[in-house]
């Protein structure tokens, strides 16, 4: 079974405001597990309360934080982009990671035939 990968997002309206559009990214790609959290400090250098205070809505991570997050988080990233209005954009960025990983997953099935012994 392949690992579920990328996050459908509702429209702008249906996400909400900014800091409970960032955590529904963050869980949807981490859980909201202790761990989660532990993930979320190790991409931003922040605190364990700013994290939780992220993770559960609260508030929103500002200036550095929100690139860190971006650069680590697939979800934050397509979620900024669609609160920005570049939709469009998100659907490319999105589309581009499932080519990349059916690229990958070809290559893994041919890897695997390869070493399958001739009958």
């Amino acid at each position: 079974m392949l690992p579920k990968k990328g996050i459908v997002f509702p429209n702008v309206g249906e996400l909400g405001p900014y800091s409970r559009a960032i955590a529904y990214a963050l869980k949807c790609e981490l859980g909201s597990t202790h761990q989660a959290t532990k993930i979320v400090m190790g991409w931003t250098g922040a605190g364990e309360r700013t994290v939780k205070n992220w993770l559960g809505g609260r508030s929103g991570p500002s200036g550095p934080h929100l690139i860190e997050l971006m650069r680590n988080s697939q979800g934050v990233l397509q979620v900024v982009l669609v609160l920005a209005g570049r939709r469009q954009t998100a659907f490319l960025q999105h589309l581009a990671d499932v080519r990349n990983q059916l690229i990958d997953t070809a290559k893994r099935i041919d890897l695997l035939m390869a070493e399958q012994p001739d009958e």
